[in-house]
């Protein structure tokens, strides 16, 4: 198991106690004890039917639930209500506590389960107010149709819900009975619409670099911010559309390699100005420049945002923590250049690692279509959702990567005891009462104020109340007063009808379908890959839906000052003229390169010349290691031979290849190194070829050396709010004054969570170290002596010797003394965390719930990128959650996997039986057809009417 290098959270120990004693009932149920629950069966019994036949209410014919050896579920109906009926049936047999749990974070009542300890996470949650959105969107914006798929779902899962509880649903479920009185209510419509508001938290953007920028302000210069925000290097790594622009209202893909030839656009959408351009601001110095500073963010506004950044490392984050490391790749390769003849689709969305996994693979079959049973769709689902989410029907594929669109903005606001102040008046909040009950009794109240720019966040936290006490403001900036709070901006707490663009995404049969779909996926903005299996080659296409803010002024990086309205989104709050047109997003369809790869990286380059996008998408894109070494990989590999098959897609998935080292291991190997021990590892990296395989000596030192430099160029010299919680260090009591007075040390720990913390090794800083490493005296290579025997480093040769031989020793105390035994996968592990419970507690919870390690290889910004935090250490904290391959010229061909197992139950055979295939990056037989499905089923259960 990785070493945890974060000391425990003070705000953990409610959860905690409540806890122990769901592990001393779990223990009881594993047979770690004795007592009237030692038995096989008691843990069995959640286990669900598979074979026979039972009877659910509602259903209107037979549904046929087809699983094979892995558990995977192809189910078959006569209409489309009976489909999501027995999707939700079949989903809460298997992944009923991962529903649960997921449905009281939604709506911010984690403490009706798990007691005090959650009262400040679901306080925040209710200030954020993702069930009342949810309730809205149901209520006001999703088709008739989408209502009844959603109503049809919920009547499955509370058909498998009668006369259930505790044992019955699950193990986790019969502790927390038998530790309280909990039972689970009945599912709503709605606790499947507010899912899809934790994935657009969890894929919000650059929210937590703008608190980043603004924290760094306290101890660097602009210079030095920009140095860490370098611009993305399009002359490097190419964007996913290239020379596209806007013309009459409608984005025109250019002519050329990067793009398509146009086809028919889908009418209506959301309004807007056609053509209009955003304003990009000011370089370096938005949101705060102008009515607060660019070093306005001292010591009041740091603290208060520092607080900010810990209480969203406290929200249980359901795809991944905050900070860099959410991604995804995905590309097609068009019929030509395939051995099928048809398009090849690859996906692999890279997420924390979780267990259950957060995808369910599933099929959803009509028997015949027709106007009342309308879909043949399969892929990867979310327990407690209906529809799929990445697949494939019968005629197209589709998948999904975080386009990363800036959609969040924090505002200050000047708060009086009788409102808000905006363009130099004083407005009433929005204000509305919510009762937080706490199990074993008692409850909470709070009161969420709104202002325009939306929920005052700052209101959850004393800390962040204090925000902008003392920043240095301009003089047409309001009186301070008590300090300026702290609201949020963001598109998802606006109604949107995402969960109507999964079914139509489900039976889209052609790209204008396809698009048309995408207009509704609005929140959250995720590029959209397509591929279909019309005329000789098929076709490839790709889509850059979502709500998009244009704003007035500024460009997002850093807070705004909430009471002027130059910083408001354009359009107001209301209305859709405030989002960049869909007509105006781009879009790709058959390029002349005959592929398209989506990996994080810009979506195209974005200005006001010829040939350039003119709306402001982000300005914190992912760098594009990743997707420029899947184009180097697909144009080598058509080079080379012509054609790609299914197996080279997979392949591509594996690739561990290190742009980092390729760029640093020369400059290492030429260092001249004195200590025998360390030219020894140096003599590892001789003859690499910087692929991170498991058992790689020469991937282990590297990525050792490449911590200990981030380390002393860069993490020794950031605000503690981004260091990692427990490193401490001792620093300057001041840093202006008499020149006595800075010689005063303190001791200064870091404070944030070991997921989030900087510099965290990704891509960023694969393009701040490029920029750097030319300037071998930067004054980023200098680093401070410690003690008597480590002296000063003041050159980039110097920063580098020095974080070798640190690597040599901390390899020494982690893998041991002798170089032969060293290995990066035992230190690049992954352990698998049961969802809520397994995540605390001690060796009893780990052991009965959780599974693990598996040495990995693959590393941060790889294609296999099996992510980590450089700041606290080597385990993984991301995955290729799944992997896919999807053949169009014969679906049955097509392949998957998934990270764990169909099953969330425990000690289920299927709990995490795909695992060990994923870590050597095989992949499943992927059955579709109705005849490749009977011949892989090897359980088959019938749901019937009552009465029948």
């Amino acid at each position: 198991m990785p070493a945890n290098e974060t000391a425990p959270s003070v705000k953990k120990k409610g959860r905690r106690a409540r806890l122990i004693v769901l592990v001393l009932v779990l223990a009881l149920f594993a047979g770690l004890g004795y007592g009237a629950y030692w038995s096989v069966d008691s843990v069995r019994a959640s286990f669900p039917q598979t074979t026979g036949s039972l009877k659910v209410p509602g259903l209107t014919g037979t549904v046929d639930v087809k699983r094979d050896a892995n558990g995977i579920p192809q189910l078959y109906a006569d209409s489309d209500e009976d489909l999501f009926r027995a999707q939700g049936f079949v989903h809460a047999q298997d992944r009923f506590w991962e529903m649960d749990v997921r449905r009281h974070m939604t709506s911010g009542r984690l403490s009706e389960m798990f007691g005090a300890g959650q009262v400040e996470t679901d306080a925040f949650l209710r200030t954020l107010g993702w069930r009342q959105v949810a309730q809205q969107e149901y209520d006001t914006k999703l088709s008739a149709d989408t209502k009844k798929y959603l109503q049809a779902y919920a009547d499955g899962v509370n058909a498998y819900l009668k006369d259930k509880s505790g044992k019955d649903l699950s193990v986790e479920h019969a502790a927390l009975k038998l530790s309280g009185d909990y039972k689970p209510e009945q599912w709503t419509p709605v606790d499947s619409v507010a899912w899809l508001k934790a994935m657009a938290w969890d894929l919000r953007g650059n929210m937590q670099d703008e608190i980043d920028r603004a924290l760094m302000t306290g101890k660097l210069s602009q210079a030095q911010i920009n140095d860490l925000y370098p611009p993305y290097p399009f002359d490097r790594n190419r964007p996913i559309v290239e020379g596209g622009t806007v013309k009459g209202g409608k984005y025109t893909p250019a002519a050329g390699p990067g793009s398509g030839s146009p086809v028919g656009s889908p009418t209506g959408g959301q309004g807007g100005t056609n053509g209009s351009q955003v304003s990009t601001g000011t370089t370096g110095e938005t949101g705060l420049a102008g009515n607060v500073t660019a070093q306005g963010a001292t010591v009041g506004l740091r603290t208060s945002l520092g607080a900010l950044a810990d209480t969203l490392d406290t929200i249980p984050a359901i795809l991944g923590p905050s900070g860099s490391g959410i991604g995804s790749n995905s590309w097609v390769v068009a019929g030509k250049y395939t051995t099928t003849g048809k398009p090849l689709l690859a996906n692999d969305p890279h997420l924390s690692p979780q267990l259950p996994s957060v995808w369910y693979q599933m099929g959803l079959h009509c028997r015949a279509a027709s106007p009342s049973c309308q879909y043949d769709v399969a892929g990867y689902t979310f327990s407690g959702m209906p529809g799929v989410v990445i697949g494939h029907n019968a005629d197209i594929a589709w998948g999904m990567t975080n386009l990363g669109a800036d959609v969040t903005d924090l505002y200050l606001e000047q708060v009086k005891p009788e409102g808000y102040v905006y363009d130099g008046k004083t407005l009433p909040f929005t204000t509305r009462e919510e009762v937080i009950k706490i199990a074993g009794g008692g409850e909470k109240k709070i009161t969420v104020r709104s202002t325009n720019n939306g929920p005052l966040i700052s209101d959850r936290s004393d800390e962040i109340a204090t925000v902008g006490s003392r920043a240095p403001v301009s003089s047409a900036a309001p009186d301070r007063g008590n300090g300026y709070g702290v609201s949020l901006r963001w598109t998802a707490l606006d109604p949107g009808k995402s969960m109507d663009a999964v079914f139509k995404l489900n039976r889209a049969k052609n790209f204008q379908e396809f698009r048309t779909a995408a207009r509704d996926f609005e929140v959250p903005s995720q590029n959209l890959i397509y591929a279909d299996n019309k005329g000789a080659n098929g076709n490839i296409g790709y889509q850059a839906p979502g709500r998009i803010p244009v704003r007035t002024t500024g460009d997002g990086k850093m807070p705004a000052p909430g009471w002027d309205s130059k910083y408001a989104w354009k359009g107001g709050k209301d209305g859709n003229a405030g989002y960049v047109p869909q007509d105006e997003m781009p879009w790709a369809y058959n390029p002349d390169r005959g592929f398209i790869v989506t990996a994080n990286q810009a979506v195209t380059e974005t200005g006001t010349g010829a040939g350039k996008y003119p709306h402001l998408l982000t300005t914190d894109w992912g760098y594009g290691a990743r997707s420029q070494r899947i184009n180097d990989l697909i144009e080598a590999k058509i080079k080379d031979s012509g054609k790609i098959s299914t197996d080279d897609m997979r392949t591509m998935q594996m690739d561990n290849s290190s742009e980092i080292s390729a760029l640093l291991t020369p400059m290492l190997a030429k260092i001249d190194v004195s200590d025998p021990a360390v030219r020894s590892a140096q003599k590892l990296l001789e003859g690499w070829n910087y692929t991170q395989e498991p058992d790689s000596a020469a991937a282990a030192y590297f990525n050792a050396v490449w911590r200990n430099i981030l380390k002393l160029a860069f993490g020794d010299k950031m605000p503690k709010e981004l260091r990692v919680e427990g490193s401490c260090m001792n620093v300057p009591e001041q840093t202006t004054g008499p020149a006595d007075d800075l010689a005063k040390m303190v001791r200064e720990c870091g404070e944030r969570a070991s997921d989030s913390a900087q510099p965290d090794g990704g891509d960023r800083w694969f393009e701040v170290v490029r920029r750097l490493v030319k300037d071998e005296d930067s004054a980023w290579w200098q680093s401070p002596a410690v003690g008597r025997t480590v002296a000063a480093t003041t050159t980039r040769d110097q920063l580098f010797a020095r974080a070798m031989k640190d690597a040599r020793w901390e390899l020494t105390a982690k893998l041991g003394k002798d170089q032969s035994t060293w290995s990066w996968g035992r230190m690049h592990q992954l352990m698998l965390k049961n969802q809520t419970i397994g995540t605390e507690g001690p060796g009893y919870l780990q052991w009965l719930l959780n599974r693990g390690p598996w040495n990995l290889g693959g590393g941060e910004a790889t294609v296999n990128a099996t992510g980590w935090n450089a700041s606290s250490g080597y385990g993984v904290t991301w995955v290729p959650s799944m992997r896919m391959v999807v053949n169009l010229a014969d679906f049955d061909k097509s392949r998957w996997i998934n990270l764990t197992g169909a099953s969330g139950h425990a000690y289920h055979d299927h709990y995490t039986d795909q695992t060990s295939l994923w870590a050597k990056g095989e992949l499943l037989d992927w059955s579709f057809g109705k005849g490749a499905v009977d011949k892989a089923t090897v359980d088959t259960l019938t749901l019937q009417p009552e009465g029948s």
